[in-house]
């Protein structure tokens, strides 16, 4: 793989040129309006919400936590990428720099990685919850907390660092023209002058295994919470028990339709799918769940919605009072 099978001399880059949305030009600046909103949505959410579960200690639950620590994570993946996006589409400056671009795969990545090992955690909680309520607290410890989230990150690492290695670590030796609006590892390995198969396979291997294995727990744990949902005799005690879920499987769904649509076509229709679909695949799978999840949250959680909006009610009064 870190051959050199052609004849040609490899000189490092020193900057790669993200084109944005190939064969689609005039779009652009539709895209970075759209773009910048979704952005600002996204930040302003998550933030909120990771400001309401830090500062309410009523909301200092398991469920919360893995919340919280996803609003954070939903900020660094959409700033790995957005920022540049809106730079491309707004002004055409897609030059990036050889490190920062392998830095941005990096951290796409890890992010997308630590984000469905919360969600596996946040089905988890939700099976526990509703399965098991009499045990909850002795079964959620802190101590296991902080376990998962541990074993959630070291995963990641462990399985996105090679890749990005081993991509930054091909012979590059011809066009440094990557067709897309970031530094997508498939796109950026095309313009490698040795055979990028290997890093292709690894890809695809380690993302089924970390996917796979969590949407099969997640699967099973929704199977053992709907039976159990089943077998009770109130009807609002299961409408509750459904609406507690429900955030979560919006968020999923947000999550894993965009993701494996865009890894499908990206493998399997490469050759029938217009490149400018795919790269809007691949961008939107990385923008729509940071910005939708605290929408889902802040609607659906009667809790996070009474405390977000106590503290705005509570900014705002501050805000007149000292403006008088």
């Amino acid at each position: 793989m870190l051959g050199t099978p052609y004849n040609c001399t490899v000189e490092t880059p020193a900057t790669f040129f993200l084109v944005g949305i190939p064969g689609l030009p005039s779009s652009h600046l539709w895209l970075a309006i759209s773009l910048g909103a979704m952005y600002t949505i996204s930040l302003l959410g998550n933030t909120l919400i990771m400001t309401v579960i830090w500062i309410d200690f009523t909301l200092q639950e398991p469920m919360y936590c893995f919340l919280c620590v996803l609003a954070a994570v939903d900020i660094v993946m959409a700033s790995s990428v957005v920022p540049k996006m809106v730079s491309i589409f707004s002004s055409g400056n897609g030059s990036i720099s050889f490190n920062a671009c392998f830095t941005q795969m990096y951290f796409v990545h890890a992010s997308t990685s630590v984000e469905t090992g919360l969600l596996l955690a946040m089905a988890f909680d939700s099976y526990i919850a509703i399965c098991k309520p009499l045990h909850y607290k002795r079964i959620l410890t802190p101590q296991l907390m902080l376990v998962m989230s541990m074993a959630i990150t070291i995963r990641a690492v462990v399985f996105m660092t090679p890749l990005s290695w081993m991509i930054s670590h091909l012979p590059f030796c011809g066009s440094n023209v990557v067709l897309h609006s970031y530094c997508e590892h498939i796109a950026v390995a095309k313009l490698a002058c040795a055979d990028p198969m290997p890093s292709s396979l690894y890809s695809v291997i380690g993302s089924s295994i970390i996917v796979g294995s969590d949407v099969a727990f997640i699967a099973a744990s929704y199977n053992l919470i709907l039976q159990a949902v089943c077998g009770l005799f109130s009807k609002n005690a299961q409408l509750k028990a459904l609406s507690t879920c429900g955030s979560h499987m919006g968020v999923m769904a947000l999550y894993y339709l965009p993701g494996m649509a865009s890894i499908y076509v990206a493998w399997l229709g490469k050759d029938t799918v217009p490149l400018h679909t795919q790269v809007l695949l691949a961008d939107l799978y990385l923008v729509i769940p940071p910005t939708f999840n605290p929408i889902i949250y802040g609607l659906r959680t009667k809790q996070i919605r009474k405390r977000t909006w106590s503290l705005l009610t509570r900014c705002l009064f501050v805000h007149f009072k000292l403006g008088s």
